[in-house]
């Protein structure tokens, strides 16, 4: 029997009721419910597994039914997904930039600020490296992390992780990810291997090549469709993709059966709707949220906004903080995620210690799944504070921090690359990225780069 992961009714009941419980509808009536599931056998959410066993396949009817109830409840909080009560609910929302009505033309930018080439560059090496990074240390949690790091010689981290000298114990305590130690240790690294935190920037870089600055969701979705294999999404992404194929459109895909809607997938997708919108925020966040919508919703859809924002702001800023309150300013106070990520600001700002700005994000977003965007958004903000603009502090800072390790080391990657205008030698790779996406394998980031640069001309 094939066990598909994050889609089956019976494997989703136990994390819609985990985000009941996050997101408010914790009362008696969700009680209710979650007392019929587990009288009828079936289990909370697994901390790390996308899918049961098979004998849970009995209980699909049942599940297909409580799903469904509980979408029926609304959340008491005052998180809105609808762009323009985000606005609304964002008093100090970024006015767009009055840039000079300048037609586009060769090598200019139609208005928009001369961008240095180097921190383009720079962002798409960021990027990579804070991926592969946190590759093959994914679902390892922190403590085991930094064992690996220290048993290694590796600690704080300042290079890739390798096996070589790794103790037997150590391996066998906190094995590898399995798909990406092949190609992800310093030992066998060999070009950018191909990863769904760089994936999805080459698919927003093909939707808007494809359909230009007035891209609809719904073109999101068609490019999805054409391009991208339904085996490399995972947890939003997946539901909406099968949503999609059983005719739901858009934006109820992000919401029929998809318990991962706060999850941090838009968020990894959201770094070239940024670079096309340099010293722009709020252009950055409002294309970041025609994607968002696709799959997610509320903070799930604001993680995508902050990071589109920051990006925007990464090729013009000189700081790492004046990128993060760009985040921010997108983000209605008022959420959960803007709480998330001013606290961890506030502590990485005031705190050498970076193990200690960890250990109080802990303390807030522990009960938090290990993909939630709250608290992984929340470890970004703080590894860039902390970090200063140095890429290698910032990226082993997101990885160290050991929840979704190649994601939140992407993320911040990119943002510190664009900082600097490039990463130190020891985080270049070949360059060549491994990609199952048409016309893409092979790539090199400086080409992406360049593509990139037209995309803000435009």
């Amino acid at each position: 029997m094939i066990r598909l992961t994050w889609v089956q009714p019976e494997d989703l009941v136990g994390h819609e009721l985990r985000q009941a419980a996050e997101d408010g509808r914790d009362g008696p009536e969700v009680a209710g419910i979650a007392a019929r599931w587990h009288a009828a056998g079936g289990h909370d959410a697994p901390p790390r597994a996308g899918a049961s066993e098979p004998r849970a396949r009995a209980l699909r009817p049942l599940a297909e039914h409580l799903l469904d109830e509980l979408a029926a409840i609304p959340s008491p909080l005052a998180e809105p997904t609808d762009l323009a009560d985000i606005i609304a609910a964002t008093p100090a929302w970024p006015a767009a930039p009055a840039w000079p009505a300048v037609a586009a033309a060769p090598g200019g930018t139609g208005g928009r600020p001369e961008v240095d080439p180097a921190r383009v560059l720079g962002a798409w090496q960021g990027r990579a490296a804070g991926c592969v990074l946190g590759k093959p240390v994914e679902k390892i949690p922190r403590q085991g992390v930094r064992e690996i790091a220290e048993a290694t010689g590796n600690w704080p981290i300042r290079g890739w992780f390798t096996a070589e000298g790794l103790p037997r114990e150590v391996a066998a305590r906190w094995p590898w990810n399995r798909r990406s130690a092949v190609n992800s240790l310093a030992e066998n690294i060999a070009g950018i291997p191909e990863d769904d935190d760089l994936n999805y920037p080459l698919l927003a870089l093909t939707v808007l090549e494809r359909h230009g600055r007035g891209f609809t969701t719904d073109d999101v979705a068609a490019v999805w469709l054409d391009e991208l294999p339904a085996g490399r999404t995972f947890t939003a992404e997946r539901v909406a993709y099968r949503n999609l194929l059983s005719g739901v459109e858009p934006p109820e895909t992000a919401t029929h059966r998809n318990p991962f809607r706060e999850w941090i997938g838009a968020l990894i997708r959201a770094d070239v709707y940024g670079w096309a919108n340099p010293g722009d925020p709020a252009t950055a966040a409002e294309y970041a949220w025609r994607d968002a919508r696709l799959t997610h919703t509320a903070n799930g859809v604001y993680g995508a906004m902050f990071a589109a924002a920051m990006c925007a702001r990464s090729l013009v800023a000189t700081s790492a903080e004046d990128v993060v309150a760009a985040g921010l300013s997108v983000v209605p106070p008022g959420s959960r995620l803007h709480e998330a990520v001013r606290l961890a600001a506030e502590d990485a700002s005031v705190e050498r210690d970076f193990e200690r700005v960890v250990d109080r994000l802990y303390e807030r977003h522990g009960r938090l799944h290990w993909v939630h965007t709250i608290n992984n958004a929340a470890l970004v903000a703080a590894a860039l504070v902390h970090g200063a603009g140095d890429v290698t502090a910032t990226i082993a800072g997101a990885v160290a921090g050991g929840w979704d390790t190649d994601s939140a080391g992407a993320t911040a990657g990119s943002v510190a690359g664009a900082l600097n205008g490039g990463v130190p030698d020891r985080w270049l790779m070949k360059n060549e990225l491994a990609s199952s996406l048409t016309g893409f394998d092979g790539i090199g980031l400086d080409e992406l780069a360049r593509r990139t640069r037209e995309m803000m001309q435009r």
